[in-house]
């Protein structure tokens, strides 16, 4: 029929394409009826005369043995198979096969076996391939294949076990392959029985859930830290999974800060304590910060036992305000002033660095009891006295930027860092009364340097002094 059907295909939808395959079920059932005709020397297919899955089993294993397909205990009978030399007799049905007609079948056999090894018991043996399953079982089987993200087992039953990958685990980061292989053999809770398909649909997180709880209770009584996968993102926090169990972390226990996307811990693997557990609800709550607060105590202790002042450390600019730079240190929280952020003059820290900058910094000043740390970001290196002092001398001649004024004079920068005084009896021969008449903000000016003091940072400036000589006479002898 079917391949009437293709050739129908072929002739009116030539472009349809068709795919020749069966159901898993009977995919499965086919391939271990094959290896046990292999080993048998006998095979027995028990199912309707009229069904083409079990006239399919009766071929294949026709291929490894003589086989016979018989519909009940009646039709055994009728066969006249003389069973006597078998040393091995294999026994297959389709998965629609009533257990009871299987039972009538093999009891005939039985009868019909003269020679069977004392200590091989066929009805003991079959009636465990038949034994009742029901939702909620706890069974044991066998893993003999894993496709498609489906795992099938191997029961004992004449059942075809599958565990759909959903059933295997919580953890989205996982694949069957991790979980099992092949010849494992695993403890499962039957969810489902299809006695007309012959499948059964089993779960294996729900056992290692029930053992996974144990694991729970035991590390809040021990305040262990455990470790887990976040799985979904709630109402009201996150769920962990871990060791099979699924544990609440309410948004306060979960977020770093208040304005953190729970979304960004989705799939993440993390670190959690156990705060409360209901073991009659089988729930437990726990908290990520508790483990975060933990490192950072702990890494706090180590700081102020190593730290020292001078050391350069590495850190993170973690936030901003007008009068400095807050930096983690690693467990410690450093204020880097506004003074101690550039040599040069800054409107705002921020034009310095950013949240989130990666900085290295210099241990200002360390107070051990209020768990104070000052820092600074300048370099020493970076000194503009020092780059001043080895290039700049009295009656140098420089040219120098106006940065502001003010009623005695104007303020000029040298370089970076550095301004000097032109006093407003050294901007011009003849007086001046308004400095902002002859000089404004962002004038370059050529001056001559007429004094230093390092000791009071200070730099005396004259635009007079680079002045001709009979300007300046012509002015006193009026």
């Amino acid at each position: 029929m079917w391949r009437k059907c293709e050739e129908l295909f072929e002739r009116y939808l030539p472009e349809a394409v068709v795919y020749n395959t069966i159901c898993s079920a009977t995919s499965e059932r086919q391939k271990e009826a094959a290896e046990l005709a292999k080993a048998a020397d006998i095979m027995i297919i028990v199912g309707g005369l009229h069904s083409s899955n079990t006239h399919k089993l009766k071929a294949i294993c026709d291929e490894y043995c003589k086989c016979w397909l018989v519909e009940d205990a009646e039709g055994l009978r009728a066969c006249d198979i003389d069973l006597s030399g078998a040393k091995f007799i294999g026994i297959s049905a389709g998965a629609s096969t009533p257990a009871y007609i299987i039972k009538e079948v093999q009891q005939t056999m039985s009868e019909m076996l003269n020679n069977v090894d004392e200590e091989f018991n066929f009805e003991e043996e079959l009636e465990k391939t038949l034994k009742k399953i029901h939702t909620g079982m706890k069974v044991e089987g066998v893993v003999t294949d894993i496709n498609n993200g489906e795992v099938a087992v191997d029961i004992g039953t004449k059942h075809t076990g599958y565990i759909p990958a959903s059933e295997l685990t919580d953890d989205p980061t996982k694949k069957p392959e991790d979980i099992v292989k092949v010849g494992d053999k695993i403890d499962l809770i039957v969810l489902k029985t299809n006695d007309q398909e012959g499948i059964v649909t089993l779960s294996k997180k729900k056992v290692d859930a029930v053992l996974g709880f144990q694991k729970i209770v035991e590390a809040k009584e021990a305040d262990a830290t455990l470790t887990g996968t976040v799985t979904n993102v709630v109402k009201g926090g996150v769920l962990v999974s871990a060791n099979g169990v699924k544990v609440f972390i309410p948004a306060s226990q979960a977020a770093p800060r208040r304005d953190f996307d729970l979304n960004d811990l989705l799939k993440q693997s993390v670190s959690f304590k156990i705060l409360e557990v209901n073991e009659a609800k089988q729930r437990a709550v726990g908290s990520i910060r508790a483990v975060a607060r933990e490192e950072r105590a702990a890494a706090q202790a180590k700081f102020f036992e190593t730290a020292q002042i001078g050391s350069e450390v590495e850190g993170t600019v973690k936030s901003i305000t007008d009068y400095g730079v807050f930096v983690d240190l690693g467990g410690v929280d450093g204020l880097i002033r506004r003074m101690d952020l550039s040599w040069n003059r800054i409107k705002h820290p921020s034009d310095v660095v950013s949240v989130g900058d990666k900085i290295t910094v210099t241990i200002k000043d360390i107070d051990s009891e209020t768990k104070k740390v000052s820092l600074t970001y300048k370099k020493a290196s970076e000194n503009p006295w020092e780059i001043f002092k080895a290039n700049y001398e009295v009656g140098q001649v420089v040219k120098a930027t106006v940065v502001s004024i003010t009623s005695f004079g104007a303020f000029a920068q040298i370089i970076d860092g550095i301004d000097g005084l032109i006093h407003i009896s050294q901007i011009a021969n003849q007086r001046v009364n308004n400095v902002a008449d002859i000089l404004s903000v962002g004038q370059v000016v050529d001056c001559q340097i007429t004094e230093i003091d390092l000791d009071k940072k200070r730099i005396s400036l004259s635009m007079r002094a680079l002045l001709p000589a009979d300007d300046e006479a012509s002015e006193d002898a009026e």
